[in-house]
């Protein structure tokens, strides 16, 4: 199935039914009168998270959307139905925009969560709603109110746990297969991911989802390789495990290279956690290990883990500090939830 994470699409609601003029005219029946009926209500844009979807692929070939108009009233009190609502199901992530691309309208973040985008005009109402006792044959009905229409942008930003980052070919995708039973795409030249991979990761009892997307390369943030606009996958991460090719010439020039990046894109990517790995130990000797592990820990000011992701090395070490890492946000978010709560008090 092929990835697509953003989508434009054109969404109506129905326009309402128009009431009716009508009179009951029957043979031998003393009492007439109007009786026209008022229309139905125009469908509305409702908006699904649901269960199954991990993609917006469906939106690549369909991009407008329009919701049923409401049916018109008729003789006899005979009320028109409601128009067919139009139901757009996304998978858990997407976030809506206006046209701008930068308003948001909502954040479908739960299974189950739904709103309503546009509200379908309502019907008119038939020339039965104007009798009085002052206009008792009213010739006269609404027309049934036109539905709204906008044109909005659906994105996708996958909910993982943690987020690996790295130059292309720096081993993510044979991490990420190595932790979990995600299944990416391996080989020994740059760039083999072009899609975003998700992975659950288990380890002592405790499991979070890691993500690994495509690899970043210096100008990522002007368009250079694959660009930056996979990093937004990594926007909802509690932490980044950030991976360095031990094989390569400068590995101090690979780690700046991926903070510029990130610290380019910004949107709080550049304040989140990050657990610093030097990768592809297994191909290194310890003198090797040794300097460039020293190197990299005074480029960056932080520790840096040794790991491979061929031998298992170091791995369950990076694996339970990021565990301890998300669970210690979950633990925050819990205590702020409880506390807002307490702020807000008993209602009934």
């Amino acid at each position: 199935m092929k990835f697509l994470d953003q989508a434009k699409i054109y969404v109506r609601s129905g326009n309402g039914g128009a009431g009716c003029v009508s009179f009951r005219r029957e043979k031998f029946i003393e009492f007439g009168g109007p009786d026209g009926g008022d229309g139905g209500r125009g469908g509305d844009v409702i908006v699904e998270c649901v269960e199954g979807l991990n993609t917006l692929i469906d939106y690549r070939f369909q991009q407008h959307f329009k919701a049923k108009t409401g049916t018109h009233g008729m003789g006899k009190n005979r009320a028109g139905a409601n128009g067919a609502d139009v139901v757009l199901k996304v998978p858990v992530g997407t976030q809506i925009f206006e046209e701008d691309e930068e308003t948001l309208i909502a954040d479908m973040t739960e299974v189950g969560q739904r709103i309503v985008l546009l509200k379908g005009g309502n019907g008119g109402f038939g020339n039965a709603y104007f009798k009085s006792s002052t206009n008792q044959s009213p010739r006269r009905a609404n027309p049934g109110l036109e539905g709204q229409e906008k044109t909005i942008i659906l994105r996708l930003k996958l909910i993982a746990d943690a987020g690996l980052v790295g130059l292309p070919n720096a081993g993510k995708s044979t991490f990420l297969a190595a932790v979990s039973a995600a299944k990416p795409k391996i080989a020994d030249y740059p760039f083999t991911t072009l899609t975003p991979g998700l992975g659950v990761v288990t380890v002592d009892t405790r499991s979070f989802v890691l993500a690994d997307i495509p690899g970043l390369i210096e100008g990522a943030h002007e368009g250079a390789g694959l660009g930056d606009r996979f990093l937004g996958h990594l926007e909802r991460c509690s932490i980044l495990i950030h991976l360095v090719d031990g094989t390569a010439e400068d590995v101090a020039e690979a780690y700046h290279v991926i903070r510029g990046e990130i610290e380019a894109y910004g949107a709080g990517l550049e304040d989140k956690p990050e657990i610093l790995c030097l990768n592809k130990a297994d191909a290194l000797s310890e003198e090797e290990r040794d300097e460039k592990a020293a190197l990299l820990a005074e480029e960056s000011g932080s520790t840096v883990h040794i790991l491979s992701g061929v031998s298992g090395e170091g791995v369950t070490e990076v694996l339970r500090l990021t565990a301890d890492e998300i669970w210690k946000k979950r633990a925050a978010e819990k205590a702020e939830a409880a506390r807002s709560e307490e702020e807000e008090g008993w209602k009934p």
